[in-house]
């Protein structure tokens, strides 16, 4: 049997730590996204460079690489215990809802900057149905899914999981951001300094 999270060593802990670590990331994402879709319900007139770099970079790292290596865990977790896995429920299939949420949202938001007629509360809808479908996922995965995993899967596994899934540096959060994610690290870092200050 794998180790508990918190004995520490190991690839378990790392990968668990990383992968809530991404959550704390995508939180800070959320609320950004949350203050903007607030404004715009206001009749004001949201960031639309910080809406469409957060939606960028749900397209790109999450679904490109914190969600695959989560389903890769998942994976594991079957094959070690199958009741523990079906407890967790179909974490791919909300990833696939998750990536389609973001594809509408982005179409969406791409829509109005072209200036298409779109109602106001459509898009706020479309929003806030992301963003509470986005929170929903991760608190299930952090109250069921990591806990589970660290109680099954064995340094083995998570040596293997570790050895198959790529982990590309992260283009907004890792050590350099990419270009079109600078004003959005910004706006993250000012966010971070008004609640400190708060």
């Amino acid at each position: 049997m794998g180790g508990e999270e918190t004995e520490g060593g190991g690839d378990a802990p790392r990968m668990i730590q990383a992968l809530r670590r991404e959550h704390a990331n995508l939180t800070r994402l959320l609320d950004l996204l949350e203050r903007e879709i607030d404004l715009f319900d206001r009749a004001g007139k949201p960031d639309y460079e910080i809406v469409e770099a957060i939606l960028a970079y749900c397209l790109d790292y999450p679904d490109e690489c914190h969600h695959p290596k989560e389903d890769a865990v998942l994976a594991k977790l079957r094959a070690r215990d199958a009741d523990a896995a079906a407890a967790v429920g179909d974490l791919e299939g909300e990833h696939r809802e998750l990536a389609a949420l973001t594809r509408q949202l982005a179409d969406s938001v791409d829509r109005v900057l072209m200036e298409a007629e779109m109602p106001r509360d459509w898009l706020t809808g479309a929003g806030r149905r992301f963003v509470i479908a986005y929170r929903r996922h991760m608190e299930r995965e952090e109250a069921t899914f990591f806990p589970a995993a660290a109680r099954a899967l064995a340094p083995q596994d998570w040596a293997e999981i570790a050895e198959r899934m790529a982990d590309p540096e992260d283009p907004l959060f890792g050590i350099k951001t990419e270009k079109r994610f600078e004003a959005l690290r910004r706006d993250i870092q000012s966010l971070a300094s008004r609640q400190a200050d708060g």
